[in-house]
Parts: C-alpha cells; sequence; structure tokens
C-alpha cells in the first residue's frame, strides 16, 4: 500500500488519509469544497462547492497518476437530494465515461458543506 498526498487538495481533517493505492487501484477519501491554499469552505450553492470538490478529487487522481476516465466508481453525499439536478451538471462534465455510482442525501456533511464526492479510480 502506498498513501497519496497532494498540497492541491484539502489536508485530511481527521485520521485518515487522502487516499491509498492498493494492487493498482487509488481508495480516495471524501472531497469537500475546501479551498486548500486557504483551508476554507467555499461555494454558495451546489454548483459553485460541486464545482471545488471534483477539482480537489482531480488534484488527488492527478497525484496517484490517474484520470477522472479511470474512475471505476463515486460515492456522492448530498446534504439536499434537491440538489440532485444540479449536482448532475458538474459532475457530469467530469465523469464522462460514467463509472458506477451511489449518491445518497445525509444528514449533516463535515462543516456542513453541501456535498462530498469519494472516487475508487484504477492507477
Amino acid at each position: 500500500m502506498r498513501k497519496v498526498s497532494t498540497d492541491k487538495a484539502p489536508a485530511a481533517i481527521g485520521p485518515y488519509s487522502q487516499g491509498i493505492i492498493s494492487n493498482g487501484m487509488l481508495f480516495a477519501s471524501g472531497q469537500i469544497p475546501i479551498n486548500p491554499a486557504t483551508g476554507n469552505v467555499e461555494g454558495e450553492d451546489i454548483k459553485e462547492q460541486a464545482e471545488l470538490v471534483m477539482k480537489n478529487v482531480g488534484a488527488l487522481l492527478a497525484e496517484a497518476g490517474t484520470n477522472y476516465t479511470r474512475v471505476i466508481k463515486t460515492t456522492c453525499f448530498l446534504a439536499d437530494m434537491g440538489d440532485f439536478a444540479a449536482f448532475n451538471e458538474v459532475y457530469a462534465r467530469y465523469f464522462t465515461e460514467n463509472p458506477a455510482r451511489s449518491c445518497v442525501a445525509v444528514k449533516t456533511l463535515p462543516k456542513n458543506v453541501l456535498c462530498e464526492v469519494e472516487v475508487i479510480a484504477e492507477v
């Protein structure tokens, strides 16, 4: 196993790694809309927050030596399922290969953000 860490995505805010590569697969921790340069949550609405989440996911993918087209599975967490369509607009621009996906609404996300995305990708 090899840990993946980059300053181009938010640092872990708990006892976990940004990602782990094992047997040619990246298991990335969930990304939320934190600007890695400032450590602050950014984005006023779901589209703005989803954009930053996707950029953070992309930074982890790049650090691991892979990209969005090699993502096999995503798990998406929304604070409000009413944001599903708007979230999908942003998501679809990044995950063009349509990986397998789960998308659920949860009661609360870290730092009260509107969305979080984790991925599993081939390296």
